[in-house]
């Protein structure tokens, strides 16, 4: 059955579901860009974030605030191949504002990049699948399917990320949905770039736009090399519809 064929009938039955409210300061605030695992190699980055600032009213009845809430999530990679890498959120965990840590859930990933030089364009995909709790979604089981471009030089990087979010079951589904990640970035020194990264959701792809209603959130980040250890750190505003309106996260990759 040729490509666009199976689109179809992947993606027509989702495009006729009611739209689902999205919830802001997910586990992972990230732009996908160049990086992957050696053959063999494993990697450990550990995702933290908290809305400093926001809304304290739970999303629906029995979710978790994200406001003063923690989520540290350990990634784990490991390099299949030059072009593939296996990845896996475990587990996802919460930190309430009580002090309550919480398992939450866990997901795992698959990572594609196309051969690229050093600098130049590259393009991959990454393919996401988890489950969670219903602290954090209304829907337990979840999807990603995230587009991957960007160009990079010996001072410049810029990445942009298309994400499809679909819900794989649950009491409250919903259409797929469009997340459009920018990142660019300036390298100060061998081992530090500073620059910005935006996070906008488009909406519905039976009906994107509408701006006001979606949510969006642009951050200042500093990537810096310490020793063995990676350091992206970024302070974030929100806006649109994103009730969080100051946010802080960090990715540490751990040297394992």
């Amino acid at each position: 059955m040729p490509f666009r064929s199976i689109l179809k009938y992947v993606l027509a039955p989702a495009l006729l579901l009611p739209a689902t409210p999205a919830f802001a300061a997910p586990e992972e605030i990230q732009v996908y860009m160049d990086e992957m695992n050696r053959p063999g190699a494993v990697g450990l980055d550990v995702h933290v974030n908290d809305v400093v600032r926001g809304n304290g009213t739970p999303d629906y009845p029995g979710a978790e605030t994200p406001l003063h809430r923690w989520r540290i999530t350990p990634e784990f990679s490991l390099g299949l191949t030059d072009q593939f890498e296996l990845g896996a959120y475990l587990p996802l965990a919460t930190v309430a504002p009580d002090g309550v840590a919480r398992v939450q859930g866990v997901k795992l990933r698959l990572k594609w990049l196309a051969p690229h030089g050093e600098t130049g364009a590259f393009w991959g995909a990454n393919l996401e699948v988890g489950k969670v709790g219903h602290r954090l979604d209304q829907n337990p089981w979840n999807g990603e399917l995230k587009l991957i471009g960007g160009w990079r030089n010996d001072h410049w990087v810029l990445a942009a990320n298309g994400n499809f979010d679909f819900v794989i079951a649950g009491p409250n589904p919903g259409p797929i949905t469009l997340d459009i990640d920018t990142k660019a970035g300036y390298r100060l020194t061998r081992k530090v770039t500073v620059g910005v990264e935006s996070y906008n959701e488009v909406g519905p792809l039976r009906d994107p736009g509408h701006f006001g209603n979606t949510e969006h959130s642009t951050y200042a980040a500093v990537d810096a090399q310490i020793g063995k250890w990676d350091l992206n750190a970024a302070v974030g505003k929100g806006y649109g519809a994103n009730a969080d309106s100051v946010i802080v996260k960090f990715i540490i990759g751990v040297p394992i």
